[in-house]
């Protein structure tokens, strides 16, 4: 007969006594059981004893995590956490170096434990750390020269031990002094810092600055990006990651006002990091980090992918405010725009105010402007009044017109030369192609928590969108001559563009010249062979006979893949707790009973290489209380979100289950598969339909193959119910040629 559900088995340790195995009632209150473990190695004063895993954690058994104790599991008998914290705070005040030294290790690894943190805030221990930050630091700094490891090793474990008890969110950060901010500017200011100090002192100023808005104004006024510059021309990377997150850090805070930026400001070097969009812009920074960081011989790693990611939409965010500008037609510097641009087209001067008639000049400007592809002949500042791209159009316009002015005049005069429906509009071509780069780069979007698609080209040019700009409309003017495309082919010819912008992009190149050698390969020609070998994949039968088959079909294959999200349901999936340091993250499993009657659910450690079995899931769910399913903005958990939290791509992987009366079970789906696995299961167990995009395309997928196997001339060719076998391995494969 097995055991009760709410007994577990485990082992308790006790320093000097050999292990003992115990039975632990779950019913029974903590408490009782810790008594009872003391009475048992004869240990008076139970209450300042307490459990904790005995593994890499050390985290102590409360009542609220208990169910986690697994069967088998190793338990510690120790001392209680405000035993501990007690202790180690007054361990850490002693006179004696190592032990200080010691005392503050211990501190660094036990407050990775929330329920020692909370404690060890309880003793005001936060400010006492940062008391000998600020000041005790400084009789140490006398003896760096004689015991400079001992140093490092102290300042380190102490700023460990500071970010570890502030990541438990118990402590505002609005509480800190601004001596304590001068002083870990300090440490990241100096040029040779122990690497462990320099390290959490950058995830320090990383976190004031994401959590506060006064500590931004703070810490913007303590670093340069001088004095950052020489944490990216370093080798180690994780220096280099936190170094970058600072950046963004205090990009992402800053007002506004303080984004925009005067090509003509002076030393880069002395720049306070308020005037982010200056320092962005600026050769030195970008050429640092294409050098040392994306050319560096190091693979990089998921961490920095997501930092160059963040920076990169950061970057181009500070287009937003002229692709949300309209034109103003009274505004005659933005005139001036207009006229540089048929002046450079078209190598006239503005005439005086009194040559010629008013008239005939209209009719000029009305002629030149129509050779210029704008909509409107007489008044093209309107064309930029649509936002977006607003401004941005004209000022990519401008900077083509200016830096590659041949091809300009080249674009211009050539489709002036056509007949009118054959011409390619360069105004009109110009506006809905500046359009199409935003929402390809999604201009104006927060950046996503999970996205590592950061483009190592846009880091090779200080003006890189503009560039990218110049380069797309040339394969514009290039894919319509191709396309022998009339003025009602416009919309035809723009689809096409976007399609070998993306499929260009999707490859990754390295540099700007690379991806002008890529679209160049992907002709109109190229484009037409590649979708027509897409559209004989997805051949699409109409006629009538055929569509009853599928609608005969279909429901079979609607009852397969419902099959198929359970089955997965079932197998399980990892899923992430996102929580306001991406570096820590925190697992948990959720995975559906084989009867399909329950959800098992638990936290874990780390992420799991494979399947989690029923037994190490404590918490469980079942079908029949589960109310109904929301998604997106509707979930509780998306609600809570900060700013940051709350975009778009987040969003659309998050989704709860609501049960009870007002409980919730919250997800955050690792990707867009498993969104759409999870939200068809748990729909097909409510016996609702299953919606996602991803069904629709299994559908597709399977009832094409399906009418395709039916449709065969199959007479006489018997299908086996089994795949056939898997042939033996060859004896030795010295008939395999080598093209090297």
């Amino acid at each position: 007969m097995p055991p009760p559900s709410d007994i577990v088995k485990v082992a308790i340790e006790w320093p000097g006594a050999f292990p003992k195995l115990m039975e632990i009632d779950q019913k029974k209150p903590l408490s009782a059981i810790i008594k009872e473990v003391c009475e048992g190695w004869s240990l008076g004063n139970h209450e300042n004893f307490a459990l904790q895993n005995a593994d890499s954690t050390n985290f102590y058994i409360t009542e609220k995590n208990r169910n986690d104790i697994k069967n088998g599991s190793i338990l510690r008998l120790t001392t209680s956490p405000s035993q501990t914290a007690a202790q180690l705070h007054e361990r850490i005040q002693s006179s004696s170096m190592d032990a200080k030294l010691e005392a503050l290790k211990d501190l660094a690894n036990s407050s990775r434990d929330v329920t020692f943190a909370q404690e060890f805030i309880n003793l005001d221990g936060i400010s006492l750390l940062t008391q000998m930050v600020e000041s005790g630091t400084e009789r140490y700094q006398k003896l760096q020269k004689i015991m400079k490891p001992c140093f490092g090793d102290l300042l380190s474990f102490t700023l460990t031990a500071f970010v570890e008890l502030m990541d438990h969110g118990i402590v505002s950060w609005d509480t800190f002094s601004v001596a304590f901010i001068k002083k870990i500017a300090g440490y990241v200011n100096k040029s040779a810092m122990d690497t462990a100090v320099l390290q959490r002192s950058l995830a320090i100023l990383e976190s004031m600055v994401l959590n506060s808005q006064d500590l931004y104004q703070k810490v913007a006024q303590e670093i340069t990006i001088g004095q950052l510059i020489p944490h990216l021309q370093g080798t180690d990377q994780d220096i280099q990651t936190y170094t970058i997150a600072v950046i963004n850090a205090l990009f992402l805070k800053a007002p506004e006002d303080k984004r925009q930026f005067d090509e003509s400001s002076v030393n880069i070097l002395d720049c306070p990091l308020t005037e982010m969009a200056h320092i962005l812009a600026q050769k030195q920074l970008r050429s640092i980090i294409l050098s040392n960081v994306i050319r560096s011989p190091k693979p990089i790693n998921d961490e920095m992918a997501h930092q160059l990611y963040v920076l990169q939409v950061l970057t181009f965010n500070l287009l937003e405010d002229r692709m949300m500008t309209k034109m103003d037609p009274q505004d005659q510097a933005q005139r001036d725009i207009i006229f540089e641009l048929r002046r450079i087209a078209f190598d006239v001067e503005c005439e005086p105010n009194n040559s010629g008639s008013i008239e005939k000049r209209k009719s000029m400007y009305t002629r030149d402007y129509k050779k210029l592809g704008f909509i409107n002949h007489v008044n093209p500042a309107m064309d930029f009044t649509q936002i977006p791209p607003g401004m941005l159009a004209l000022d990519n316009m401008l900077y083509f017109a200016r830096h590659h002015q041949d091809a300009y005049i080249r674009i211009v005069l050539e489709n002036s030369s056509r007949e009118d429906k054959h011409e390619c509009p360069f105004g009109r071509s110009s506006i809905e192609l500046t359009k199409m780069l935003c929402e390809t780069l999604k201009v104006g979007e927060l950046p996503s928590e999970n996205c590592h698609d950061f483009h190592p080209m846009f880091f090779t040019h200080d003006r890189s969108f503009e560039e990218f700009f110049c380069i797309c409309i040339q394969l514009l003017n290039k894919t319509w001559k191709e396309m022998r495309a009339t003025s009602e082919d416009f919309n035809k010819v723009m689809q096409v563009v976007r399609d070998q912008i993306m499929r260009a992009l999707t490859q990754k190149p390295n540099s700007l010249d690379q991806l002008k050698s890529r679209l160049q390969n992907l002709s109109y020609t190229e484009i037409l062979k590649i979708r027509q070998s897409e559209r004989m994949n997805q051949e699409d039968f109409q006629s009538r006979p055929i569509l009853e088959l599928r609608e005969k079909i279909q429901p079979e294959i609607m009852e397969l893949i419902k099959q198929q999200r359970l089955n997965r349901l079932c197998d399980g999936t990892c899923f992430r707790k996102i929580s306001s340091r991406r570096r820590q993250d925190k697992f948990w499993y959720c995975r559906l009973s084989p009867n399909h009657k329950v959800l098992h659910y638990g936290d874990l450690e780390e992420s799991p290489l494979g399947e989690v079995s029923h037994d190490l899931l404590q918490e469980k769910l079942p079908v029949a209380d589960i109310k109904a399913v929301v998604t997106g903005k509707d979930c509780p958990h998306m609600k809570e979100k900060g700013a940051l939290k709350q975009n778009k791509e987040v969003l659309e992987l998050a989704f709860s289950v609501l049960y009870e009366s007002d409980e919730y079970l919250n997800f955050i789906a690792p990707d867009k598969h498993e969104y759409c696995v999870w939200t068809d299961g748990l729909n097909a167990l409510l016996g609702k339909e299953m919606t996602s995009d991803f069904t629709k395309s299994d559908m597709d997928t399977l009832l094409s193959m399906e009418m395709k196997l039916r449709l065969l001339d199959l007479e006489n060719i018997q299908i086996p119910e089994a795949p056939p076998p898997i042939p033996k391995e060859p004896s030795n494969y010295d008939f395999v040629y080598d093209c090297n």
